[in-house]
């Protein structure tokens, strides 16, 4: 039978000058509503959560940039026609100067792991490499990324962004992008990426063993690395992945780290719950503007949906 795959991410940086507050409770969050709200299984082998909560210290749970490399080919390993897989990542998004030319804005976006400073940031390149590419083509992966410079943060395809009126345009991110911005108060400035594949391999060590444990079915044949060969921007195109990709933002912007009723809580996150749980059968289109109605009376974020190919976006939300 078909099965379902959540891997939730939410890194605070606690203690360090970078610190987030809300990141851990929207991955706790998440998970509530999928379980709650959704049926998804929460047995270690179905849902997986990556937070540095101090109990994870140490521990193949806390995210660095091996163990989130490792549970991502976790949660795209394996997968079958039918099934349906959640990614949501919680934490800090930047830009740091693409060294491969296929960017017209001269950037990658990416996320930062609990560890960069000392091993490096996690690009959009390289995200699409891990987590879209090995997908099966008919299993279904939905990504909600909560963070700053995220509208084409794994690099789909086609990306699509709602005005102030509600009205829902399809632009070129992927291929235009946007330029850093440097005066943005919560980017974390410089740093450096693993975003080739030789180095990518490096990363996939880790806690790689660990995860492959909490595998339900045999994995079936992959290569040596999980990751493919090296690509452009320019392929992603043909290869037509079931992949629907909620972002707080667009590249050229910020999300807000926020409290809303008292907790600590990302405004992407907590918009994308609040609309869903106010009407479960909205279709992907009523989603991207509600959520951006939700955010606009407080936040200038402008949320994006991202895809893998050109689906009907006037289809219900499943996941």
């Amino acid at each position: 039978m078909p099965r379902r795959k959540a891997l939730l991410i939410g890194i605070n940086y606690t203690g360090s000058s970078h610190q987030l507050n809300g990141c851990i409770n929207d991955a706790l969050n998440m998970r509530e509503y999928l379980v709650r709200d959704k049926g998804f299984p929460s047995d270690p082998g179905s849902m997986v959560m990556l937070t540095d909560a101090p109990q994870n210290r140490g521990t193949p749970y806390e995210p660095t940039g091996a163990n989130m490399m490792a549970a991502f080919h976790w949660l795209v390993t394996g997968n079958s026609p039918g099934d349906s897989v959640w990614l949501s990542y919680s934490g800090h998004g930047g830009q740091v100067r693409d060294p491969d030319g296929d960017r017209d804005s001269g950037y990658d976006d990416t996320i930062y792991p609990l560890d960069f400073e000392r091993h490096g940031q996690i690009s959009s390149d390289t995200l699409h490499r891990v987590i879209v590419s090995p997908m099966h083509p008919q299993a279904r992966l939905t990504i909600l990324f909560d963070c700053c410079h995220s509208g084409s943060a794994v690099e789909l395809p086609y990306v699509y962004r709602p005005d102030s009126a509600g009205q829902v345009n399809l632009v070129d991110n992927v291929k235009k992008g946007m330029s850093l911005v440097a005066a943005a108060a919560n980017l974390v400035q410089g740093g450096f990426t693993m975003n080739k594949v030789n180095d990518a391999k490096m990363l996939l060590g880790g806690a790689r063993s660990f995860f492959a444990g909490l595998q339900h079915r045999d994995a079936g044949p992959t290569n040596e690395d999980g990751l493919g060969e090296e690509k452009f921007v320019e392929d992603w195109k043909g290869e037509h992945k079931d992949v629907w990709m909620f972002s707080g933002c667009a590249d050229d912007q910020t999300s807000a780290d926020t409290s809303i009723a008292g907790a600590a809580t990302g405004a992407m996150s907590w918009a994308f719950i609040r609309t869903m749980r106010e009407n479960p059968q909205q279709s992907y289109i009523n989603v991207l503007q509600n959520t951006r109605q939700v955010l606009r009376q407080k936040y200038e974020q402008i949320p994006q949906l991202s895809v893998g190919a050109q689906y009907d976006l006037d289809q219900v939300v499943s996941f």
